[in-house]
């Protein structure tokens, strides 16, 4: 399984370096000079790229590819997600945190049992970390804290959910609305 470390958004200057909007929380192992990654493109294509330099410039990564030898190339790299074998992940020592594809697929429920549905993914917000919920076709986006989820048991298949009233209630007068997807980043907390 691949998880999404980054997205590349725009070329910069004219050797080829690429904006990169980072995904991951270990930025210097996954894009460390070597590194491989698989580049996904809007229209589902694929291509192996290896990180020829990393450098961080006014708070953005900026990359070179030994694939990408110029900026024409690299022009037409924008939107393209990058992605790492979920594998080759480090394990995680906090019991707080959880990468992306451990959260995606588990069974939501309430704190009495009640299932309210799937987690489709996590989405990053400025704001921070939201589970997306499929609720019988309807999104929910539900705040990942500890107040409104108070356990998750990646074992068990689930996590629990104590959601303020109304919450959950405008997933349902949405159903059969499909909700935006977005590539899965690498953790989450």
């Amino acid at each position: 399984m691949e998880v999404v470390v980054g997205r590349v958004a725009k070329a910069h200057g004219i050797r080829g370096e690429l904006a990169v909007d980072v995904r991951t929380d270990s930025p210097d192992e996954r894009f460390a000079e070597g590194a491989v990654l698989t580049g996904r493109s809007r229209n589902g294509g694929t291509t192996r790229l290896t990180v020829a330099a990393a450098r961080w410039h006014s708070g953005r990564l900026l990359l070179r590819f030994e694939e990408v030898p110029d900026r024409t190339a690299a022009e037409q790299q924008r939107g393209l997600l990058l992605l790492a074998e979920a594998g080759e992940l480090p394990p995680i020592d906090d019991p707080d945190e959880f990468y992306d594809h451990e959260l995606e697929g588990l069974r939501a429920e309430l704190t009495d049992g009640t299932v309210v549905g799937t987690v489709r993914e996590v989405v990053h917000s400025p704001g921070g970390e939201l589970l997306s919920l499929d609720r019988d076709g309807a999104e929910a986006l539900v705040p990942f804290v500890r107040e409104i989820v108070p356990e998750v048991d990646v074992d068990g298949g689930r996590v629990v959910l104590d959601p303020p009233e109304g919450l959950l209630d405008d997933a349902a007068e949405t159903a059969g609305t499909p909700g935006d997807t977005a590539g899965r980043d690498e953790s989450s907390r």
